[in-house]
């Protein structure tokens, strides 16, 4: 009852500090200015064009209003997967081609990190050899693969699914080996014991006991794999969410960009949601 307490009052104070910002927003953008008395006459066909009288304050600031931003987000979710060519289309198709492009890079990453990572870490001799190799490419920042993908692979949607294969595959890896290392020795020394093959003792002992481990790998994976997309897609353009970022930056429609800012946020919640959940069913107490 305690803890429903305490996540009720989170969620109302959530919901006054969004009510804040939305008023300072408010506030921010729809500062007046009252007109001046000498108006020029380029001034006031300037204004007889926007739609404003002589006599109306115009804007004072160019971010756009909370109204501009309603109007642009039901445009946006009206018609999200409209198709009218190559520089012009939904934003549900935007965002599907990254989340295809995040997805199947983020499964290339498990076949091989998850695997591997087993193995390192059930082999002392095999992780002190690759130890190094693995501490020198892991800091290298995913977008500096991309001049090579491009150059060895020539298509732009394949060299992203690579760039996300390159930043998903290192937390993996290293969580599921430090999972598999950490196995409590009581439990394989009954292993020994029962004479429990390697298959079962890896599926039946060790996979269970390292899950949540590997989960953490898998769930930091995620949340940098999809940092990652929106810079990649801006590189290399053509579609996703973080081509139609770039595109409406380039148009100076400031409210679809914001739009796209809070759609990335939101679709990366999201999936940090579903790998949160996915880390308390295969958590356990000890």
């Amino acid at each position: 009852m305690k803890t429903l307490s305490i996540k009720v009052k989170g969620a109302i104070l959530s919901v006054m500090i969004l009510l804040i910002c939305l008023f300072i927003w408010h506030i921010a953008t729809t500062q007046k200015i009252a007109p001046s008395s000498g108006t020029s006459a380029n001034s006031s066909e300037y204004n007889a064009l926007m739609g404003q009288g002589s006599g109306e304050t115009v804007q004072k600031t160019g971010f756009p209003t909370l109204t501009q931003m309603g109007q642009t987000i039901y445009k946006q979710l009206s018609h999200p997967f409209y198709d009218n060519g190559p520089n012009d289309k939904g934003i549900g198709i935007q965002l599907a081609y990254s989340l295809a492009r995040v997805g199947l890079g983020f499964l290339l990453a498990m076949l091989v990190a998850i695997p591997f990572g087993f193995w390192i870490g059930m082999s002392p001799l095999a992780y002190e050899a690759f130890n190094p190799f693995i501490q020198i490419l892991k800091p290298i920042s995913p977008l500096a693969w991309m001049p090579i993908a491009l150059y060895t692979i020539k298509d732009s949607s394949i060299s992203g699914i690579f760039v996300i294969f390159i930043c998903s595959v290192w937390p993996m890896l290293l969580n599921t080996a430090f999972g598999v290392g950490s196995v409590r020795k009581e439990l394989l020394n009954v292993t020994k014991t029962l004479e429990v093959s390697p298959l079962r003792k890896a599926f039946l002992v060790i996979l269970p006991s390292a899950a949540p481990t590997i989960l953490t790998g898998m769930r930091i994976s995620m949340g940098i794999a999809w940092l990652v997309i929106v810079a990649a897609e801006m590189l290399v353009g053509g579609t996703g969410i973080g081509y139609f970022l770039w595109n409406e930056w380039n148009n100076l429609a400031l409210s679809s960009v914001i739009f796209a800012i809070l759609l990335i946020g939101i679709v990366g919640m999201l999936l940090d949601t579903a790998f949160s959940k996915l880390q308390k069913v295969v958590s356990y107490a000890d």
